[in-house]
């Protein structure tokens, strides 16, 4: 990543960080929901972007992560504590589970991450006396020990922001890492890439993880912000589907990227949301493929196409 698209990237965060100082709910609503958004997409990137495996198991980090810090919770672990044990939980579950799974290739590796979600829900569903099943489970957490909602949406605001920024560093710093080197090499040729010494196993693995450890640490947060969750809400195929989306949107490949695609993308859902209630969720999707079709190396490629166009002007 370049230095200017670094400075930019943190730059807009700092802008985030705003949005507390306006004192309205809705604002620190939709900016909690992009913290999130923009964790699960930079956290993607790692696997989809880097190592070019279409994982579909984000769904499946963020409903464990949110039910494992609930039932944390809910037996008197502070919430930091909570979502830490999740995060290591979650990386430890991905690197093993990791080491079988990404064997398969292609879309036989898609299918596979995609049903680890439908599996954890089943097991959710089941264990009754620990979830509560399909009943749900509440989570009776006070952070501010107040009864103001702008003090506690502020709270929950504060800790995903906190969240997204070691999120996006530890994703740029892997990007320029020896594993990020790596993961490249496998991603253009991994039988090449064994050829020169790229342990790809441990590799992906470690990707894999890596794609895992911050989004279930957001579901942590996203359970106790809520103090409600059900398998159909944590476990919701659209949370395997929108992180791709987010940084196809972007650009493939770039922390950078994958953050201002999951912005844009939550803003266009928004607007499309609160003007085409009935029909959102197509709307929403035709919008998306035009994007894409129109910008298919990303939002982050329309700076180059400019310079090519003033390079040809000029």
């Amino acid at each position: 990543m370049k230095p200017a698209v670094l400075f930019a990237s943190l730059a807009v965060l700092v802008l985030l960080a705003g949005l507390p100082f306006l004192g309205s709910a809705y604002a620190l609503r939709i900016g909690t929901f992009a913290c999130m958004y923009a964790i699960m997409s930079v956290s993607w990137t790692v696997i989809g972007g880097f190592a070019g495996y279409p994982s579909f198991a984000t769904a499946a980090f963020f409903g464990f992560g949110a039910y494992c810090g609930a039932i944390l919770i809910n037996m008197g672990w502070p919430l930091p504590s909570a979502i830490g044990a999740a995060g290591a939980l979650a990386f430890a579950g991905a690197f093993l589970f990791g080491t079988v799974l990404l064997r398969l290739r292609g879309h036989y590796f898609a299918i596979g991450s995609l049903a680890v979600a439908e599996v954890l829900r089943e097991l959710t569903n089941s264990a009754t006396d620990l979830t509560g099943g399909g009943m749900g489970l509440n989570i009776p957490l006070s952070v501010t020990g107040s009864n103001s909602v702008i003090a506690d949406a502020s709270f929950f605001f504060w800790v995903m922001w906190a969240l997204l920024v070691v999120t996006f560093l530890v994703v740029a710093a892997i990007q320029r890492s020896k594993l990020g080197f790596g993961l490249i090499c496998i991603k253009q040729n991994e039988s090449a890439a064994d050829m020169i010494g790229v342990n790809a196993t441990l590799y992906k693995s470690t990707a894999f993880a890596f794609s895992g450890v911050f989004v279930a640490m957001a579901g942590v947060i996203y359970a106790g912000w809520v103090h409600y969750i059900e398998p159909p809400d944590v476990y919701d195929i659209l949370f395997a589907v929108k992180p791709i989306v987010m940084a196809l949107l972007g650009g493939l490949g770039s922390p950078a990227g994958a953050l201002l695609g999951a912005f844009v993308f939550l803003g266009i859902e928004e607007v499309v949301w609160r003007n085409y209630l009935e029909i959102h969720s197509g709307v929403l999707g035709f919008m998306v493929v035009v994007l894409l079709l129109f910008l298919p190396n990303g939002l982050l490629s329309i700076g180059k196409r400019l310079r090519r166009l003033g390079a040809r002007n000029g």
